[in-house]
């Protein structure tokens, strides 16, 4: 995580996820508020946000993880979990997205990460169920529905 503790995600089994990239300097940073907004609405109903912070974007996530963390707290109260800065796309991309966006390794579809604030949800089983577009609003339909199960 963010703070350098290890997340087990084997601990967020019979939850819902949704993955986040996240940067601090972006045009969508105020998603932050509704992503918070979202977490703290449902996260009595086994539903968990993770945001990974990515710099791989115009340069718009330049801090250390200390700064993200302080940035995100300070500016947005955010209570869901933050991991560590990864990339998400390239050669050094990380594991998790390297298994978000290769349908050889999730088993439902491959996708590209086009910039900060894409969203990936996975279902309770571990299964990657869809992604929403970074100018997408948390608050939306799709992402609503499918964290009510509708």
């Amino acid at each position: 995580m963010i703070d350098g503790k290890m997340l087990d995600f084997e601990t967020l089994k019979g939850k819902k996820l949704l993955i986040v990239n996240t940067a601090s300097f972006c045009g969508f940073t105020t998603q932050l508020n509704e992503l918070e907004e979202v977490f703290r609405k449902y996260c009595n109903k086994n539903f968990i946000i993770i945001g990974f912070p990515c710099n791989q974007f115009s340069g718009q996530e330049p801090g250390t993880n200390n700064e993200i963390s302080e940035f995100c707290s300070s500016n947005y109260g955010i209570s869901f979990i933050m991991m560590e800065k990864i990339d998400v796309k390239g050669a050094t991309k990380s594991e998790i997205y390297s298994w978000l966006t290769q349908k050889s390794m999730n088993g439902v579809m491959s996708s590209l990460v086009f910039w900060n604030f894409q969203k990936y949800m996975i279902d309770e089983n571990g299964f990657l169920v869809n992604y929403a577009l970074p100018f997408k609003s948390p608050k939306c339909k799709k992402i609503i529905n499918w964290i009510e199960g509708k």
